[in-house]
């Protein structure tokens, strides 16, 4: 199989170019390589890639939001199925930098909407995340559920990604799968998020800004269960069958929650970390900050029926795998 997977300079972009990488099929991956955190971390990734892909992976440095270039320089590239993962991700810089979201989340969107259809791809899988339940108070979150008042606009963008591609799967009859994530942790994560924060300062013996004083919850899912999530989902298209699909449609258009189905308090992670890293962290307790959610939970009913989706990774698991790829990558003892 030939895919084209965007954003692949990212942690899950990364992570699921691997996995197919490993079980023979071609890649070719786009990404802009930004600055949003550190270059270097993305430039790694990429060398992973390919030495392990060799002639069946190729990176192609360009903005998916320049709809000019990206023409451009996918047009002698061939692929059949994309997964879109590439994304201005982040709630909180969302409210401080809202054009960087709507040039990649929305903009960047369609023109992958465009390239998949003008392709005639027959699998458009594509990142939206459980930020589109905003303020749900109904827990685990389900796809069946309102997803009307985001409290972000990341969270909005998203949204509206789901419902634009909703419109090319009823225009265009495009096979798609929507996806939307929990808390992705584990080896080659995001600087930006509180795993790697956690483990950073507590390694370096500063203090930890802990929000909503510890009264948080997630569902943190580790990234080799993201990724068998997504590569079974890249293998069962939609069918175009006028039958209700996960998340309502009829078109060949699904929506998915992929979740670790565990709420866990954001204490017992802390604590799990403490102990990987030897040593106990001086906590700065905070209200909570604009844009955040208290808990989230994942309902995976409708990908287990569906695909035999099954996260196993718990965080007393996932979490010291991740301490313990964080201190050899930085060369800590």
């Amino acid at each position: 199989m030939e895919v084209l997977v965007t954003g692949i300079a990212g942690f899950i972009g990364m992570s699921v170019a691997e996995r197919l990488l490993a079980r023979g099929d071609s890649v070719v991956g786009i990404d802009n390589v930004n600055d949003y955190y550190t270059v270097q971390l993305k430039r790694d990734r990429l060398a992973r890639l390919a030495q392990l892909g060799g002639d069946r992976f190729r990176f192609i440095e360009v903005d998916f939001a320049n709809i000019a270039a990206l023409d451009h320089m996918l047009a002698p590239e061939k692929f059949d199925r994309i997964i879109h993962l590439g994304a201005q991700a982040g709630v909180r810089y969302s409210i401080e930098n809202p054009h960087a979201y709507v040039q990649s989340n929305l903009v960047g969107h369609v023109n992958l909407l465009e390239i998949a259809r003008h392709r005639g791809s027959s699998h458009f899988v594509y990142a939206s995340s459980s930020s589109v339940y905003g303020g749900n108070e109904t827990l685990p979150f389900s796809v069946a559920d309102r997803v009307d008042h985001p409290l972000s606009l990341y969270a909005a963008t998203k949204k509206a990604d789901e419902l634009m591609s909703e419109t090319y799967a009823h225009l265009f009859r495009l096979p798609q799968t929507g996806l939307r994530f929990f808390t992705v942790y584990g080896p080659w994560g995001r600087p930006d998020m509180a795993m790697w924060i956690f483990t950073r300062k507590i390694l370096a013996g500063e203090p930890i800004e802990v929000f909503n004083h510890g009264d948080m919850r997630r569902d943190f899912t580790y990234i080799d269960d993201i990724v068998s999530g997504i590569v079974a989902c890249l293998d069962n298209p939609p069918p175009d069958d006028g039958q209700p699909k996960a998340g309502g449609s009829t078109k060949p258009h699904r929506l998915y929650n992929i979740g670790n189905h565990r709420s866990e308090r954001l204490m017992d992670l802390i604590a799990i970390i403490e102990s990987e890293c030897g040593r106990t962290a001086e906590k700065i307790m905070l209200p909570m900050q604009a844009g955040d959610v208290k808990e989230t939970f994942a309902d995976i009913d409708a990908i287990q029926q569906d695909l035999g989706y099954q996260p196993s990774t718990r965080i007393d698991v996932g979490v010291p795998r991740f301490v313990a790829w964080y201190k050899s990558y930085h060369g800590i003892d």
